[in-house]
């Protein structure tokens, strides 16, 4: 009976072992796997924020609460994958404004609207002011986006 638990034993370390080097290699494959930069977050939330000028426009209010959902998203998306960046500390201020829009597509509310965008967008460049990146000026879009989505209800 002691000669099998000693074997037993014995196994147990080969099995460390194996393991230890299949979570090695697991680590080195994830940390070598593509992570999107801050970037890339950005890009999406700015097509987002156009659409959603003009789902709003439109009244398309079912339309404006998914544009709005994605750049909340992007935004959690931010601080799990770029937790990193200093930029992510500024990402509060952005939540006001947020929590606006959803009230006014909420209500259904075109003047609201307008103001809760013209807020989240204000509140855009400011934190693209204090993070050094106020090259990077967000207005309201003139021209869709994208010309394969018809925004007006019918």
């Amino acid at each position: 009976m002691l000669i099998i638990l000693f074997a037993s034993c014995n196994n147990g370390g080969a099995d460390t072992a194996a393991l230890q080097t299949r979570i090695d290699s697991l680590q080195k494959q994830l940390a070598g796997s593509y992570r999107p930069g801050l970037g890339e977050f950005m890009a999406g939330i700015q097509l987002h924020h156009e659409k959603l000028w003009f789902a709003g426009q439109a009244q398309n209010w079912k339309l404006a609460d998914f544009e709005i959902h994605e750049i909340m998203e992007a935004l959690d998306d931010i601080k799990v994958y770029a937790s990193d960046r200093p930029e992510v500390k500024s990402l509060p201020m952005i939540m006001a404004p947020v929590d606006s829009m959803n009230n006014a597509i909420a209500k259904k509310d075109p003047v609201l609207f307008k103001s809760a965008y013209m807020l989240l967008t204000n509140t855009c460049n400011n934190c693209h002011r204090a993070t050094q990146h106020e090259f990077n000026v967000i207005k309201t879009p003139t021209v869709p986006p994208v010309s394969d989505q018809e925004f007006e209800l019918k």
